[in-house]
């Protein structure tokens, strides 16, 4: 038997996933599990030994590039679909894809397209991202395994991402501390490049830390603004990884400093220590799932809003001050 999971389309997510995907494998231990998923998150599945392969998935923004991602999937003759993901387009994509047997939540319009619809539970949006997919598994009437996270990273990922940081002249005889400031999702989710130097600064001077800042090509100039501040300057790789040697670079540090993003749940997967800064959004549901992690937040009176840009004084975020960051970090070094 062939079962194809369609992976949700953002980083976090997807590490999130895992856990469901697993259990998924436990209760077909005699099928093969198949992973579809987008070019910017399928990486995070290669290293699984319980995935057989990977179905890389286009941005679909016709029914044209619909029809052909259906084709390439109905070349496969799978048995099983199962969606993780919540839209109308991926159900309609298992449907063109000729898959037999379709599950998933019954949202957007789709119960029609689904041969098992599970119905949210009451409250489900009370519990954290994870346990969310695992209530899909358990919907469907199969066992889920106990709820943790993992990223497997070989050897020579690890070797190479060290690799790197030895050409970088870090010396690794200091604390090796990464800098995730960027978000995704939006302006809203990051705390200040000034509070982000300012706590490097205290990590440099009090702990004679190695600082390494990471982040995607597009956060180039929020990094640059966070380096001008710095009378020592850190390593800056922003641009310059793909997923899997983030994650190599990951596993080489001593602590891992971010916003509310999907390279916070590579940290956690890969238990290095994490403190999570966050603003806008809940960290019941979307925080670090499992220890050694921190979270420091604000309660104030326009929380939770998860709004992209802040449209009054970004006060949750303001509010947070880098020495009370650096007291946290103090717990983990």
């Amino acid at each position: 038997m062939k079962i194809l999971v369609r992976a949700p389309n953002w980083i976090g997510d997807s590490i999130l996933a895992v856990p469901a995907v697993y259990s998924l494998s436990r209760n077909f231990p005699q099928a093969e599990i198949w992973i579809a998923a987008k070019e910017w998150v399928k990486d995070l599945f290669s290293s699984h030994d319980f995935i057989k392969g990977i179905i890389p998935l286009p941005d679909i923004d016709g029914f044209r590039k619909l029809r052909d991602s259906a084709q390439k999937i109905k070349s496969f003759h799978f048995d099983i679909g199962v969606l993780l993901t919540n839209s109308f387009s991926s159900a309609l994509l298992f449907y063109l894809g000729k898959i037999p047997e379709r599950w998933g939540y019954s949202t957007d319009g789709r119960k029609v397209l689904l041969t098992r619809g599970v119905a949210l539970k009451k409250g489900e949006n009370c519990s954290h991202q994870l346990n969310y997919y695992l209530d899909l598994i358990s919907g469907l009437g199969l066992k889920t395994s106990p709820p943790k996270i993992s990223l497997p990273v070989t050897q020579e990922e690890k070797g190479e991402a060290k690799e790197l940081l030895l050409s970088l002249n870090v010396d690794f005889k200091k604390p090796l501390i990464i800098l995730n400031p960027g978000a995704s999702y939006g302006p809203s989710k990051r705390w200040h490049a000034e509070n982000y130097a300012e706590v490097a600064i205290l990590l440099q001077d009090r702990k004679k830390a190695e600082i390494l800042i990471t982040g995607s090509k597009g956060e180039s100039e929020l990094v640059e603004s966070i380096a001008s501040l710095m009378t020592k300057k850190p390593f800056n790789l922003t641009g310059k990884t793909n997923l899997r040697l983030l994650a190599g670079l990951i596993s080489n540090a001593d602590l891992f400093i971010t916003n509310d993003s999907g390279p916070m749940h590579i940290a956690n997967a890969l238990k290095i220590p994490v403190i999570a800064i966050f603003g806008p959004t809940n960290s019941s549901f979307t925080g670090p799932f499992q220890q050694p992690a921190a979270v420091i937040k604000k309660d104030v009176p326009c929380w939770p809003c998860s709004y992209r840009e802040c449209p009054f004084d970004h006060r949750c975020m303001i509010s947070i001050d880098p020495e009370e960051v650096f007291e946290a970090c103090q717990e983990f070094l």
